[in-house]
């Protein structure tokens, strides 16, 4: 019998072990188990019962007629791969404990009858598809955490998360790409090592004791402000206590990546993000991360809208480049208001479009206003059933309420319309859309959360231009022709454009460096809460 004696022996040890092939324990049953004999009663029956607990793996072991995945001797390479992969799950930001590694791997080493290699083999199954899982969609069920996030994740199927395993020339490669592939995911793994590393030497070091610093100034703090920026990786080796050219330009850099005005002057603000602890921004990635898995396995599109509502800004990427972007503004941080998280298609653009009131804007904002002064928002017609425009004369508003008030509310197209001259559409349940807005002074803040929910673009023509390229010859005249008309008219986009509304305070820009943005809806914080929660550690890099 080929074997070793797997007590006593560590992690890696056994996972060494595990790859030669050797015996299963010590017990009496090992020799039959190396020999691969069929499985008898008590294996059979112990799969069944311990894969209850999910019902396409006891259909998948009973088509198989209950053949062992993990437990016999021509397992071990599968086995192995399997095992130095939980090896690396605290690196993906998973939670490490939910996968019982240790505790496999000790059972293991005292099979002493049919029925434990059974039992351990379900438990195997159950660990590996609780780790594929998360690894490849996330770990989280991100709806149970915030109504906010109603995105559609796709969940790989257990029986085919097995029955690809078993077929894999390599299950190294197999398990190992059932991550996501995207150079993005690969610089937040990046980032989330580096950060560990660095809190692990103690982090970024104290934070700058200043208000504000600016060229020329000199002392401890300007020191502080080199060091922390040092360590940070925003500027090389240097001792100078001087704010010189080349600190002005580590701080600019600086801003420009957290989406700051980039003056080179470390004001409140500035000095506010650069002091924020390496812990807080390691949070940050590790619930991107998280993020991107959710991603994982949706064909975002070769041409793809991308609107990152935590940095205000919307971007069409084509063949994985930015070809344009826009700031915008996003819904106001009010339970009702804030932008929700989904994917869907753009199939429409409306030019000179009317705005149909919200139901919930009717009753809650222009009901009561009418109620005080019937003539309020006189710029808003008021509809009845048949779609017909009601004179508000003879209208007794006092006799409604939110729940019996009978008409609808539609504003005309106009330059004064408050979705401006053009909206961009992907129906939805939610009834979300990109459109223009009057209010063009909101886009110079840096924090943009004002709308009802919709995203206003700040530059709405040059992005219609960009979508109507593919299918005009000249859009700009094109859409200008239309536009003067005055008519409402509804271009529909002959190939619909892929659209993700998306979160993340964190996320690698071109270079690969981590840009970071605020939490302005406190999502990624009950995120992360979560995630703690379900056992993901902050600075574990391996089991």
């Amino acid at each position: 019998m080929i074997g070793c004696d797997w007590r006593g022996l560590g992690r890696r040890a056994l996972v060494a072990c595990l790859l030669g092939g050797t015996s299963l324990g010590p017990g009496l049953l090992a020799a039959p188990v190396l020999a691969q004999a069929p499985a008898i009663s008590g294996f059979s029956q112990a799969v069944a019962e311990a894969a209850a607990a999910e019902p396409a793996l006891g259909a998948f072991y009973a088509a198989r007629a209950y053949a062992p995945v993990w437990t016999d001797a021509a397992a071990a390479p599968r086995r192995a791969a399997f095992f130095a992969a939980l090896d690396q799950a605290g690196a993906h930001g998973l939670p490490v404990a939910r996968y019982q590694a240790e505790t496999l791997l000790a059972r293991f080493a005292t099979i002493e009858t049919e029925r434990e290699r059974g039992q351990l083999e379900a438990a195997v199954s159950l660990a590996y598809l609780a780790w594929a899982r998360d690894i490849s969609s996330g770990a989280l069920e991100p709806e149970k955490i915030d109504a906010g996030i109603v995105r559609e994740i796709k969940r790989p199927d257990p029986a085919a998360l097995l029955s690809a395993l078993l077929a894999a020339p390599s299950p190294e490669h197999f398990l190992r790409d059932l991550a996501p592939k995207t150079p993005q995911y690969a610089n937040l793994m990046r980032a989330r090592l580096q950060l560990a590393a660095q809190i692990g030497q103690g982090g970024w070091g104290n934070p700058v004791p200043a208000r504000r610093l600016g060229p020329g100034e000199s002392g401890a703090a300007v020191v502080a402000l080199r060091d922390r920026l040092m360590k940070m990786g925003y500027l090389g080796r240097s001792v100078s206590a001087t704010y010189d050219a080349a600190l002005q330009k580590a701080v600019q850099s600086y801003q420009f990546d957290l989406g700051m005005k980039a003056d080179g002057v470390a004001g409140e603000a500035t000095l506010a993000e650069i002091n924020v602890a390496a812990e807080e921004r390691l949070k940050s990635v590790l619930v991107a991360m998280e993020r991107a898995r959710w991603l994982n396995g949706r064909d975002l599109g070769k041409r793809h809208i991308w609107v990152n509502i935590a940095d205000f800004s919307a971007r069409i990427i084509d063949d994985g480049k930015v070809s344009f972007e826009t700031v915008t503004v996003v819904g106001q941080n009010r339970p009702d208001r804030r932008t929700p998280e989904f994917s869907d298609e753009m199939e429409m653009m409306v030019i000179n479009p009317s705005w149909s009131v919200p139901r919930s804007i009717t009753v809650k904002e222009y009901l009561p206003m009418m109620q005080r002064n019937p003539g309020a928002a006189g710029h808003i017609q008021l509809v009845d059933s048949r779609g017909r425009t009601i004179s508000r004369e003879g209208v007794d508003f006092a006799a409604y309420n939110a729940r019996n008030f009978p008409f609808a509310m539609r504003q005309p197209p106009s330059q004064g319309n408050a979705l401006g001259l053009v909206k961009f559409l992907f129906p939805n349940p939610y009834n979300i859309y990109l459109h223009d807005t009057p209010s063009k002074s909101l886009f110079q803040r840096e924090v943009r959360d004002f709308s009802h929910g919709c995203i206003r673009v700040g530059r709405p023509f040059d992005l219609a231009y960009a979508l109507l390229a593919r299918q005009v010859d000249d859009p700009q005249d094109y859409f200008q022709k239309v536009l003067k008309t005055g008519a409402e008219t509804t271009v529909r986009l002959d190939a619909p454009v892929p659209v993700h509304l998306v979160y993340f305070t964190a996320w690698p820009n071109a270079r690969g460096r981590i840009e970071y943005r605020h939490d302005v809806y406190g999502r990624d914080a009950a995120l992360y809460t979560a995630l703690a929660k379900a056992g993901v550690e902050l600075t574990t890099l391996t089991n």
